[in-house]
């Protein structure tokens, strides 16, 4: 019972974090140093900041989100901030966020038409 309150705990702290990176985001920023170093303070809670991010393989960065045993929703959620923060920035993630959705979309044994528009639209803004 202790280990479900754990995960539970767990859970809702990744929720969280990944709100706040997605509000973040998806407000139009001429992204400045402030607004990078915020982004940076809630990736930290990933062992990520931006500059790792845009090194970290794309099969590094599924096997990290594993690590933090992220669900399918909250790992779609991680892609989504990833596109989301590609948009008008200096840093491209929509290959990362394409590999995190191809993975959903393989490894969840489920198929979604969300996804795989969302990998679509992706791919077009390439």
């Amino acid at each position: 019972m202790l280990n479900k309150g754990l995960r539970d705990e767990k859970k809702v702290k990744i929720d969280n974090m990944l709100s706040t990176l997605l509000s973040l985001v998806f407000v139009p920023k001429f992204w400045n140093i402030e607004d990078t170093s915020l982004i940076d303070n809630q990736l930290t809670d990933f062992d990520l900041t931006t500059v790792i991010l845009d090194q970290i393989e794309e099969k590094d960065l599924i096997l990290l989100l594993d690590k933090y045993e992220m669900d399918w929703t909250q790992k779609e959620q991680f892609a989504d901030f990833l596109i989301g923060y590609s948009i008008n920035n200096l840093f491209d993630f929509s290959g990362k966020a394409i590999a995190v959705y191809n993975h959903i979309q393989m490894d969840s044994k489920t198929f979604s038409f969300e996804i795989f528009n969302k990998i679509a639209t992706a791919k077009a803004n390439l």
